[in-house]
């Protein structure tokens, strides 16, 4: 996962910057971290946007370790704050797998903002799905813009994936039905149902998705089998605003980060974690249509410090 973060080559890494914050000279490791240092490291992990619970986490293990003596090397400094990192990660919900039915076509939900790359990764997904051996529907459910139907036709016919659109304006929730019956019908296992993402409305889209929800459940026992939001990486804590929005809306059960790739930040992913409880499932890692991948936690840890 090294790859996932855009660094210049004359640009340090976040643990050359943790190493000339927390251990100024060998005899940090004896003496411990004075009152300066912390804060200082304070600052460099909210700059990396690991946010406010997350970073007093790290910073009081780093403090803890230096003081009980239980680091000697800077190695070992490394692979214990690679290790709290991953602990933070693989705590509480921490599947994160993708869910299946058991029996009947398995439904997914995806929301998000405009301009996060949704339905793109949809497309990423489907393709991903396909390569799985599934046969994959998509389901045009953000019927507030025109464009974001035509877009979902467009990558439904560049993945091979089967397409259930609607006119303009039409009532999401029927299309998420009139999806499900056609996977029926046309012997598709998955089905990705696109949503709107106009958060200037919120009453509007809260009723919109509680809707999609309720007519999926009845369709299809379980339904929605996963519940994704896709956030955009870039955009740094305005995600945890964006996280803390939909989860007031729909029971998400996991994210999908797009444009990792395009940051040196990636500890939005750790703040994510601590404050919703929520897995990433997924994590855009380019532009191709193959580079969507499982999140890897402990690949995640080594390469947030070190890439």
């Amino acid at each position: 996962m090294a790859r996932l973060f855009k660094r210049k080559e004359e640009k340090k890494s976040l643990w050359q910057r943790i190493k000339e914050v927390a251990l100024t000279d060998v005899g940090v490791l004896v003496r411990g971290m004075d009152e300066g240092s912390l804060e200082r490291l304070e600052e460099l992990l909210l700059a990396s946007d690991f946010g406010v619970p997350a970073t007093l986490r790290l910073v009081d293990h780093v403090e803890g370790l230096l003081r009980q003596a239980k680091v000697k090397t800077e190695s070992d400094f490394l692979k214990a704050v690679e290790k709290e990192i991953t602990t933070i990660l693989r705590s509480g919900n921490a599947d994160t797998s993708l869910r299946f039915a058991s029996t009947g076509p398995t439904v997914y939900l995806v929301v998000g903002v405009n301009g996060v790359g949704k339905t793109t990764s949809i497309g990423k997904l489907a393709a991903y799905l396909k390569r799985k051996g599934h046969r994959v529907l998509l389901a045009a459910g953000d019927t507030f813009r025109a464009g974001a139907i035509d877009q979902l036709r467009v990558w439904a016919e560049r993945v091979g994936a089967e397409f259930v659109g609607a006119r303009p304006g039409a009532d999401p929730a029927s299309v998420a039905f009139d999806a499900v019956e056609a996977a029926q019908a046309r012997g598709a296992d998955v089905v990705i149902v696109d949503t709107a993402g106009r958060l200037h409305t919120q009453g509007d889209l809260m009723a919109e998705l509680a809707k999609i929800e309720r007519v999926l459940a009845k369709k299809v026992p379980g339904a929605p089998h996963e519940t994704l939001l896709v956030l955009d990486a870039t955009t740094g804590q305005n995600a945890v605003s964006q996280a803390r929005t939909f989860g007031g809306m729909l029971k998400l059960s996991g994210l999908i980060l797009t444009k990792l790739d395009s940051t040196a930040k990636g500890g939005i992913i750790v703040a994510l974690k601590e404050e919703f409880d929520l897995p990433v499932k997924l994590v855009g890692t380019g532009e191709s249509v193959d580079e969507l991948e499982p999140f890897d936690a402990e690949e995640f840890a080594e390469a947030v410090l070190t890439a």
